[in-house]
């Protein structure tokens, strides 16, 4: 063990005043608080469509219609999201805040992707198909962890950076 101290670790932090500013006053801000919970309620009966089906054999049909669905609501969320990170970071994708989430979602939607090849050109049977989209969601599950992770990550910023504007100098 060393006697010398550590340095104090410097927090990191997700956004500069300027950027936060941006964010904050963002139409973007709001689609995206929008269409994510929305997306996410869509996954859910999605999932619940697809289970149904590989456990009961029944609702092919809805089951589609709705892994069909998820995937329309997660290629917006993912072109808002570019949008929003360009008038905030002034890029579209791969901003460093949100590098490895941006990586992550690619992974999300080539899964998506394959299911939509799969159903298109029939390369897979149905039940395989929902194992596709099951393994779409699961990669989905994660990087929305990933993303809650941040939002979480930024209220605790805003909160140091409150606290820190407050106290005494």
């Amino acid at each position: 063990m060393s006697d010398t101290p550590r340095a104090a670790a410097k927090p990191v932090f997700l956004y500069t005043e300027e950027q936060r500013a941006r964010r904050d006053s963002s139409i973007w801000t709001t689609i995206q608080g929008v269409l994510a919970p929305l997306q996410f309620l869509v996954f859910l009966v999605s999932l619940a469509l697809v289970l149904r089906y590989l456990v009961t054999g029944a609702g092919y049909d809805a089951a589609t219609i709705s892994i069909l669905t998820k995937t329309v609501f997660l290629l917006t969320i993912m072109v808002t999201g570019a949008i929003w990170e360009k008038v905030v970071f002034g890029q579209y994708l791969f901003a460093a805040a949100f590098f490895w989430e941006d990586v992550f979602s690619f992974l999300v939607i080539a899964l998506h992707l394959a299911y939509v090849w799969a159903l298109w050109t029939g390369a897979l049977s149905p039940d395989e198909e929902m194992w596709l989209a099951l393994a779409a969601y699961a990669a989905y599950i994660i990087n929305a962890g990933q993303f809650l992770w941040k939002l979480r990550v930024a209220r605790l910023q805003a909160s140091e950076t409150t606290l820190t504007d407050e106290a005494p100098a």
